[in-house]
């Protein structure tokens, strides 16, 4: 299995085909598209009640519409990348619009990985770095929630 990375990267390359977006500043959108969704699932990661907005989404059991860490990724997509582009209006609010579509792709990606019968904070771990055990990926995310949570 991809990390959370990779499935981040494919979800944003297949939506992004759907918007025209300019050349010459299409991999900073891309990429701004990226780190804002890994930025909204890590800050949530780390707030009160943030591992259950997770399990929501990646279980599937939220829609990525109505979604708190999908209106984190929108706040930081437009304060960090669309407001130093100056691409107007339509464009903006069509790029925004591709959050809810790239983080409904990661929906259903969390399941019980680690056997003991619930899906729980150690197999948020396991899928976000890329989905066994005994993966060695250093997933950014991975790495961020394994110091958080690594006390439990």
């Amino acid at each position: 299995m991809a990390n959370i990375n990779d499935l981040i990267s494919q979800a944003v390359n297949a939506a992004a085909g759907s918007v025209e977006i300019p050349q010459n500043v299409k991999s900073t959108v891309l990429n701004g598209l990226s780190s804002s969704i890994l930025g909204s699932l890590t800050q949530t990661a780390t707030k009160k009640g943030g591992v259950d907005q997770l399990k929501g989404l990646l279980t599937g059991a939220t829609a990525a519409a109505s979604s708190p860490v999908t209106a984190l990724a929108s706040q930081l997509f437009t304060g960090n990348v669309l407001s130093k582009l100056n691409l107007g209006g339509t464009l903006n609010n069509a790029l925004t619009g591709l959050i809810p579509t790239i983080l409904g792709k990661l929906s259903g990606i969390l399941k019980d990985q680690d056997g003991d019968g619930d899906v729980d904070i150690n197999d948020i771990i396991i899928t976000l770095k890329g989905g066994s055990k005994s993966a060695g990926s250093t997933s950014v995310l991975g790495s961020v929630l394994g110091s958080i949570f690594k006390k439990k």
